[in-house]
């Protein structure tokens, strides 16, 4: 469980007025969140309520029409795109549904890709995937390609890869909706229990109140706008 957050407790990363809109559709109208060091934060909301679109202006993915999203002091909502794309590179870690690992590469190499893009050396890199790898307990799988094994397995790659440069921010969008309730259980118990060891801020979208209850808090979009039922556990049960 992370620590509480006290009234003097910066947040790690800070939305206001953030709006976003994809021809006529307003996908965001005007939201504000904190993200504050740490914790888990679970995302909630219906289709088209207008969730991703927040994480990925959260992460610098896309940038808002109005408002700003500031990480530890810069504003990523200002940056180019060559320097929010390094920002995701060196400090955030993506976890997609479907896991988008590389079908032709093997495990070890899907996960030594990050390092090898951040300037790693390829030893050091391996050395450090196998860690990882090892660590979501698939030390047995190195060498297999995704299409060699199960949807949890192949989740946990993609959760090591995400993982493998000790990223200050994880942003998941959906990790389990591809996986049975037992893979989902599993893959999402290892991710938070990785990600609370190496104090890592994450990021869940999800529509699974089961998933939820796992986070700290849980912050609910409707109509591109934060619901005041956002719900805070800190303290609870993590």
């Amino acid at each position: 469980m992370m620590t509480s957050i006290t009234a003097t407790t910066a947040p790690l990363l800070h939305a206001r007025g953030v709006t976003k809109s994809f021809g006529q559709t307003e996908a965001l109208r005007g939201v504000d969140l904190d993200i504050y060091p740490g914790e888990a934060v679970a995302v909630m909301g219906p289709s088209g309520s207008g969730k991703s679109t927040l994480l990925h202006c959260l992460s610098g993915v896309i940038t808002p029409d109005s408002g700003t999203v500031t990480f530890d002091g810069t504003v990523i909502s200002d940056l180019r795109e060559q320097d929010r794309s390094r920002l995701r590179l060196t400090d955030f870690g993506f976890v997609f549904q479907f896991g988008q690992l590389l079908p032709d590469l093997t495990a070890l190499d899907n996960v030594t890709i990050p390092l090898l893009l951040a300037g790693v050396k390829r030893s050091k890199a391996l050395a450090k995937a196998r860690h990882w790898l090892d660590r979501f307990g698939l030390s047995d799988h190195t060498g297999k390609l995704p299409g060699e094994m199960s949807g949890g397995q192949a989740q946990r790659v993609a959760i090591a890869r995400a993982l493998v440069a000790e990223p200050r921010l994880l942003f998941a969008d959906e990790p389990t909706g591809s996986l049975d309730s037992l893979a989902a259980e599993n893959v999402l118990t290892a991710m938070l229990e990785q990600v609370r060891e190496i104090g890592t801020t994450l990021v869940i979208i999800t529509h699974d109140p089961r998933t939820a209850s796992y986070t700290d808090r849980e912050v609910i979009v409707r109509d591109g706008k934060l619901s005041a039922a956002s719900e805070s556990r800190i303290g609870g049960n993590a």
